[in-house]
């Protein structure tokens, strides 16, 4: 049977966390009381803080030994997090905390998949959250006052939470469609190419397009980890500029591991490698001085990307490339790689797109599964998306 997993540090919102579970059980829930406290717990749990602090990769000692509050806490986060993704009866799961609590129980929140009822109760759910929230779709709702025991205010705000996720278990989002989804970057410079290969797909797909801002492609990579896609047209690998030469829009160093860990057909390309993105020009790092940039707006100016930096970036993804074990079809559009990229553009440059295809296809090594494909054609030529289509339904037939 699946229930409801309520966590908080025990020792510190132990009143809370009793008050959580008994708000839950009343409501028709099942739970199961987790202590990540890093000292004797103030209320009765389910599961101790030893336990969870035993699925950290160095032991209890590296959580429950540890001196530096700092330290403890991170550590805590990372046991938490080994701890979760070993559980299969985890209907929904719901948090208190403030600071500590709330960076140990969402780091653990952020590994489970898309779609896991989540709930975080924090102390800083009214801020930014996004270092707590990232890709993941936890549900922050701000306690209003410190947990330092019961008022009559934060009765209500547990009561509410407690109703929210036995509601949200209770009766779980069924998925209805019937057609397979596909995950698909985009950014504004190769906007023709996706919504065409989007127009080609859609009767037989659903298709999901993400904008590749750094956190479009984790998004996407993260569907592709919970099994929400069945695969990929990564067009626009642009974010990997940014994670190279300091841009605002990077990905992670992880970026195409959920394709090599998922083995998911894979269809990429080269969009927008032609360009790192940077805020306002007064923003630029100094080292830049004297590169070619493109004003795309008022708060947004692209640096094009020089024969160097391609051969670097084509080298980094080729080396990505090499760990997908699934099918995979790496596309080559010799005529030009974005919409700055062609004759005229402001971003045309011949010898970098020569320099990027050449590194990739020394440091790609090619398999039965795992091919570069070069095509004498623009990657906003309609020609182009309809070879990416059909080379995605080749790669993705039973």
């Amino acid at each position: 049977m699946k229930r409801i997993y309520v966590v908080g540090t025990a020792d510190t919102k132990g009143e809370e966390l009793a008050y959580l579970a008994a708000c839950i059980k009343t409501a028709g829930g099942s739970v199961v009381r987790v202590d990540v406290g890093t000292r004797e717990p103030a209320t009765e749990v389910d599961i101790n803080a030893e336990t969870v602090a035993a699925c950290h990769p160095e032991g209890v000692g590296a959580v429950l030994a540890c001196d530096d509050r700092g330290k403890a806490v991170e550590a805590m986060g990372i046991a938490f997090s080994s701890f979760l993704v070993a559980r299969e009866d985890i209907a929904g799961i719901i948090g208190i905390g403030g600071g500590g609590g709330t960076s140990i129980i969402t780091a653990g929140m952020r590994q489970l998949r898309l779609g896991l009822p989540k709930i975080m109760v924090s102390t800083l759910a009214s801020g930014d959250v996004a270092p707590y929230v990232d890709v993941s779709d936890i549900v922050m709702m701000p306690s209003v006052t410190d947990m330092a025991g019961l008022n009559r205010l934060s009765r209500v705000i547990l009561h509410n939470a407690a109703q929210a996720i036995t509601a949200m278990t209770s009766r779980p989002a069924e998925l209805t469609a019937s057609k397979p989804a596909l995950g698909l970057t985009m950014f504004g410079v190769t906007t023709s190419a996706v919504t065409a290969m989007v127009e080609r797909l859609r009767a037989d797909y659903d298709c999901l397009v993400f904008h590749a801002t750094g956190t479009g492609g984790r998004t996407m990579e993260k569907l592709a980890d919970s099994g929400l896609v069945s695969g990929v047209l990564d067009i626009t690998t642009t974010e990997v500029c940014d994670l190279l030469f300091g841009g605002v829009l990077p990905a992670t160093p992880d970026r195409l591991g959920a394709i090599a860990r998922s083995g998911l057909p894979y269809v990429g390309s080269v969009g927008a490698l032609d360009m790192v993105n940077f805020w306002a020009p007064e923003t630029i790092p100094e080292r830049y001085a004297g590169r070619l940039f493109y004003r795309h707006n008022p708060n947004i100016t692209l640096m094009r990307t020089t024969s160097a930096e391609c051969a670097q970036i084509g080298r980094w993804i080729g080396e990505k490339l090499n760990l997908c074990h699934g099918p995979v079809r790496f596309l080559i559009p010799e005529k030009g790689v974005s919409a700055l990229d062609v004759e005229g553009g402001a971003f045309f440059d011949p010898q970098a797109d020569v320099a990027l295809f050449a590194a990739l296809e020394a440091t790609v090594k090619p398999t039965a599964a795992r091919r570069i494909v070069r095509l004498p054609l623009h990657i906003n030529d309609p020609q182009f998306a309809e070879a990416a289509v059909a080379a995605y339904r080749d790669i993705a037939k039973p």
